[in-house]
């Protein structure tokens, strides 16, 4: 469990990146913060690992003040996924993996053992892990950055962005990824994106957040689809569109052939219904 109580940001030349903000997150469920820039979804998720100290305020992690505890202790035991992956260039694809399990004291063929298996589990061949960052494609990367961060085996993982910087089928693919090693290793996971589609295609509970980290509403994809809290929420999910634009979230549904079909408002097909 992760806890924000009445937490603040506000940096030396005056700007205030987080108001009073508290909110629990529940064990084993993947909590997404969405925004626009400036709503301090990313300084939010950065004070969990001490990357970012509040200027008020406690984070807490199972009942545990981390302000007590060493930063680098903490950061090693916690994944964190960046944007960009933070590969290490000049190192291998598998001692980039091993590199959080080496420093927590786990031997080195122990930890390359562990990185060879967590790049199968995170799709990719093991074989990759003789190459170097460079020669991996961008969603390959992300991949190697999502099996580093989980071979320490950690109880929470931080994910700031982590598939913005690919194609929309490639983050798509990780996204699924994503969803199935949940499933399986049943993490507690903070995610942070901009895109509200990304957010109630992974979040067990999504945070809107509006600027300086004000809570907006807090709630299930279904909850806050159904229940949109005031007209900040409906524009920013996209279920009060501008007039003469497509209101991409009332969808409606027809038989063809036998089988239901969802289609938005503009007439595209979205999907089939399983019977």
């Amino acid at each position: 469990m992760i806890r924000f109580d009445a937490v603040t940001k506000t940096y030396p030349d005056g700007t205030r990146a987080v108001g009073e903000f508290s909110l629990t997150i529940p064990s084993r469920h993947t909590t997404v913060f969405v925004g626009s820039s400036g709503s301090g979804k990313t300084t939010l998720l950065r004070m969990v690992n001490r990357m970012v100290e509040p200027t008020s305020g406690t984070v807490w992690i199972d009942d545990q003040d981390i302000s007590t505890t060493d930063p680098v202790k903490l950061r090693r035991s916690i994944g964190y996924v960046l944007q960009q992956g933070g590969l290490l260039p000049h190192r291998s694809v598998l001692d980039n993996v091993a590199t959080v399990a080496i420093l927590n004291g786990t031997p080195k063929a122990r930890a390359r053992a562990l990185a060879s298996e967590m790049l199968e589990r995170v799709g990719l061949s093991a074989d990759l892990g003789k190459r170097f960052p460079a020669q991996l494609s961008g969603g390959q990367q992300q991949r190697v950055g999502v099996a580093r961060a989980l071979v320490p085996d950690p109880n929470i993982l931080l994910m700031d962005e982590p598939f913005g910087a690919v194609d929309p089928i490639v983050r798509r693919e990780l996204q699924a990824e994503l969803g199935r090693l949940q499933r399986e290793l049943g993490k507690t996971i903070l995610f942070v994106t901009h895109d509200i589609d990304e957010a109630f295609r992974l979040g067990d509970e999504v945070v809107v957040l509006r600027t300086g980290g004000e809570i907006a509403q807090c709630g299930t994809p279904a909850d806050i689809l159904a229940n949109p809290a005031d007209d900040f929420v409906r524009n920013f999910i996209g279920t009060d569109t501008p007039e003469g634009e497509p209101e991409a979230r009332k969808l409606t549904t027809r038989e063809v052939d036998g089988k239901r079909i969802v289609f938005d408002t503009a007439g595209r097909p979205l999907g089939v219904i399983e019977p």
